[in-house]
């Protein structure tokens, strides 16, 4: 992991003239120096250990609120930091867990369940989830995200889907070669082709689409999902939308 070096004003901004001393070395070397180490401990743990030693020590002030809306940048979810602070709640105290949560509320307000989920399942993965879908969405159900890989000498792309989400029916056209390749990546997903069983995609699943065959893909119903695309080279290629996959044939899937 690359060291990340973090800047930091805080100390000389509001006691620079006052006390130069801190301030310098709560820039320099408290973040500059010790938070910038993450090589050694990635941001998200740090934010972690830092708001479990305020809590714990009772401090609710800026400070607390400073390092809560660090943790969140820091991929903390709203789920997490409530499940955080009711932890310490038992160790620490319960007033302050209390205090805690006043200020958690108001740094997570504008969060959703969603978001959280979201977020979630892109610690699971090494590539990014990307932008949402838009130039596609009308032949997805449900919400989609793309994140090109690579667009040289063959096209990647990441794409993600939310739970339940798949693409329509469609064909990858060509007079010769052509064709898709799917590579799990994260979560649970389907693969189906016209008159055959859906297969399920973990990651690490590789799927070969022969070009012009009829086939939809997506996530499961409990499950987020992303696969890498690869388009396969050919001539006369094209991709042909189709109908969507319907709630009732999607629902014929085994539940786990």
């Amino acid at each position: 992991m690359a060291q990340e070096k973090i800047v930091q004003t805080a100390g000389r901004d509001q006691l620079g003239g006052f006390a130069p001393k801190f301030a310098e070395l709560n820039d320099d070397i408290l973040f500059g120096e010790v938070w910038s180490r993450t090589d050694k401990l990635g941001l998200r743990d740090r934010s972690l250990v830092t708001i479990t030693s305020l809590i714990s020590q009772g401090i609710t002030d800026s400070s607390l609120s400073f390092h809560l809306q660090e943790a969140k940048k820091n991929g903390i979810t709203r789920t997490e930091i409530a499940e955080i602070i009711t932890h310490i709640g038992f160790y620490a105290g319960w007033p302050k867990a209390w205090a805690a949560f006043r200020l958690a509320k108001d740094v997570w307000a504008e969060d959703t369940t969603g978001e959280d989920a979201k977020a979630a399942f892109q610690r699971e993965m090494i590539f990014p989830i990307g932008e949402p879908n838009r130039a596609y969405a009308a032949y997805f159900i449900g919400a989609s995200y793309l994140a090109p890989i690579s667009r040289e000498q063959v096209f990647i792309a990441n794409v993600t889907f939310e739970p339940r989400c798949r693409n329509n029916w469609h064909i990858h056209r060509a007079t010769s070669g052509g064709g898709q390749m799917l590579v799990g990546v994260a979560g649970r997903g389907w693969y189906q082709e016209e008159g055959k069983p859906a297969v399920e995609i973990f990651p690490g699943t590789v799927i070969h689409i022969p070009a012009n065959v009829k086939h939809w893909h997506g996530a499961a119903a409990d499950s987020w999902f992303a696969h890498l695309a690869f388009e396969v080279p050919g001539e006369n290629t094209a991709n042909e939308w189709l109908e969507p996959v319907t709630d009732e044939q999607y629902d014929l899937l085994p539940r786990y």
